[in-house]
């Protein structure tokens, strides 16, 4: 087994990999306890599990943690705080367009990518960049509601 070293919310962590293929994922969740991100498929294809690689949304599941040495890595915790939460989850809040929260994870990630290209995204652009985050409960319009907020 080696240890990596993985800059996770702005801090350097050392993480055991036994296995170079072993996801990112995994180091988050089971190694450095991180909770937002979530497994959903483990294909890439519900968003659940999407964190954001030197500030792009990417599906953890997908990406090897041993290539994410050397980048910077930001998860739903280090987005902001409970204190000074990121625009997106304080709109996530005031729209309460967390139903479930299972997907909430995968939007805000990927929402606030978004806002990080473009800060005043169109309805059709939210729309696209979100079509690909699975939610199953129905919180949708609220969800859009949310990251257009959040944009204003």
């Amino acid at each position: 087994m080696r240890s990596i070293t993985l800059n996770v919310n702005g801090i350097d962590r050392p993480v055991p990999l036994d296995d170079d293929a072993m996801p990112l994922l995994y180091a988050l969740r089971d190694t450095l306890a991180l909770k937002g991100p979530k497994f959903g498929c483990g294909l890439g294809q519900c968003g659940a599990c999407t964190v954001h690689v030197d500030g792009e949304a990417v599906r953890s599941c997908l990406l090897p943690a041993a290539e994410a040495v050397g980048h910077r890595i930001t998860t739903l915790e280090g987005l902001g705080t409970p204190e000074a939460p990121h625009k997106v989850q304080a709109a996530f809040i005031a729209e309460q367009a967390g139903q479930c929260g299972y997907c909430a994870n995968g939007m805000i990630m990927t929402a606030a990518a978004l806002l990080a290209r473009d800060p005043h995204p169109t309805e059709a652009a939210i729309r696209s960049e979100l079509a690909n985050n699975l939610c199953r409960c129905g919180a949708h319009e609220r969800i859009l509601r949310a990251v257009a907020r959040a944009g204003a």
